[in-house]
C-alpha cells in the first residue's frame, strides 16, 4: 500500500516499469476506513447467501422450482461477495492491479459472469412466477424441479460461455499497447460487440421480465380482489384462492428483488456504454449498488419468508446435525 507522504511525492503501481500506472495517494486513516467497510460488506454477503443455499439444500421441503432458483441466485451472490467485493474493492482502493495478466483476463469473464447468471436467473423466476400465477393448474406439469435444475445449468453455460467470447475477442489487460499503463485491468470492446451486448445484457432481459411481472401483478391484483371480495361476504373460499393468493405474494417478494436489481442494473449498463470519463465515478457508484444488492437480498427473503428465518434459527442452533432434520417441516414447526 502506499500512504500519503509528506513530499506528496508521485507514487507508482509498478516502480520497476517506466509505464507503470500512477497510483493514488490516500491517508492512512482513509485506507483503514475504506478497507473495514468493505470487508464488512464482503463478509455479509457471505455469510447470509451461505445460510440461503444451507437452508434450501439441507430441507427437503424447501426442495421446490421456485427455491432452486433462488438458490441458485444465492450462489450468484456468494460469488459476488466472495471474489468480486474483494478483487473490486483492491481496485479502488488501491487503484492499481497487482494480480498480473492472467488473472486481469479470468477476473474480467467472471465480472461478466455473475451479473449475466444473475440477469438469467431473474427471466427465470419471472417465468416461473408467471405460470404459477397466470396459470396455476399447468404449473405442477409445466414447472418441476428436474426441469428447474436443467434451466439453471442452462443459464449458467451459456453465460459462461458468452462472457468468455466476449472478453477473449477484445483487447484487454495489453500492458505494450501505448494508450495503456501498467497497472490496470480494462478491456475494450469492438462496436459489434457493444451491440450484441446491449441486445443480450439489457433490451432482450429487461423487456421479457418487465412484461412478464406487469403481467402476474395484474393478474394476482385481480385475484386478490376477487377472493377479499368472497371473504367479505361471508362466502367459503376455497383452499386453491387461498394458495393462488400465497402465489401471488412470492410473486410480490421476488417481485421486490428484480426491482431492485434492474433500478441498479439499467442506468449502470446505459453509463457504461458512454466512454464519457465523467461519468466514471457516476458508473462506479452504480456497480457498488448492484453489489449491496447480493447482500440485500437474504434480508428481503428473512422478511417476506418465515421459512427463512426458522431454518436460519436451526443453523445457528445446530439443530441441522440432529438425525433426520432435513425432514422438518420448517413451515409448521414452531421450536425455538
Amino acid at each position: 500500500m502506499a500512504y500519503e507522504t509528506e513530499d506528496h511525492e508521485t507514487q507508482y503501481c509498478f516502480p520497476a516499469f517506466n509505464s507503470s500506472c500512477i497510483k493514488t495517494i490516500r491517508a492512512t486513516h482513509e485506507y483503514n476506513i475504506m478497507y473495514v467497510f468493505f470487508s464488512l460488506l464482503s463478509a455479509w454477503t457471505v455469510i447470509m447467501n451461505l445460510l440461503v443455499i444451507i437452508s434450501i439444500s439441507h430441507f427437503k421441503k424447501l426442495h421446490t422450482p421456485t427455491n432452486m432458483l433462488i438458490l441458485s441466485l444465492a450462489v450468484v451472490d456468494l460469488l459476488i461477495g466472495l471474489i468480486i467485493m474483494p478483487l473490486d474493492a483492491i481496485k479502488l482502493i488501491e487503484t492499481c492491479w497487482y494480480f498480473g495478466d492472467h488473472l486481469c483476463g479470468l477476473y474480467l469473464v467472471v465480472i461478466g459472469l455473475l451479473p449475466s447468471a444473475s440477469l438469467s436467473h431473474l427471466i427465470l423466476i419471472a417465468v416461473d412466477r408467471y405460470v404459477a400465477v397466470c396459470h396455476p393448474l399447468l404449473y405442477p406439469q409445466k414447472i418441476t424441479t428436474a426441469k428447474t435444475i436443467l434451466s439453471i445449468c442452462i443459464c449458467w453455460f451459456c453465460s459462461t460461455a458468452y462472457n468468455t467470447a466476449l472478453v477473449s475477442s477484445s483487447t484487454h489487460y495489453d500492458f505494450q499497447k501505448m494508450d495503456m499503463c501498467y497497472g490496470k485491468c480494462t478491456f475494450t470492446v469492438s462496436y459489434a460487440w457493444r451491440v450484441t451486448d446491449l441486445i443480450m445484457s439489457l433490451l432482450f432481459p429487461c423487456t421479457v421480465i418487465i412484461t412478464l411481472y406487469l403481467r402476474i401483478f395484474y393478474v394476482a391484483h385481480q385475484q386478490v380482489k376477487v377472493i377479499n371480495s368472497l371473504l367479505k361476504g361471508g362466502k367459503h373460499v376455497m383452499k386453491g384462492s387461498l394458495k393462488r393468493k400465497s402465489e401471488g405474494k412470492a410473486a410480490l417478494t421476488l417481485g421486490l428483488i428484480v426491482t431492485v436489481y434492474l433500478l441498479g442494473w439499467i442506468p449502470y449498463f446505459i453509463l457504461s456504454l458512454s466512454e464519457n470519463t465523467e461519468m466514471v465515478s457516476t458508473t462506479l457508484v452504480l456497480l457498488w449498488i448492484l453489489y449491496i444488492n447480493s447482500a440485500v437480498n437474504p434480508l428481503i427473503y428473512a422478511l417476506f419468508y418465515p421459512w427463512f428465518k426458522m431454518s436460519f434459527k436451526h443453523i445457528i442452533t445446530l439443530k441441522i446435525f440432529q438425525p433426520a432434520s432435513s425432514l422438518v417441516d420448517i413451515f409448521t414447526d414452531n421450536q425455538s
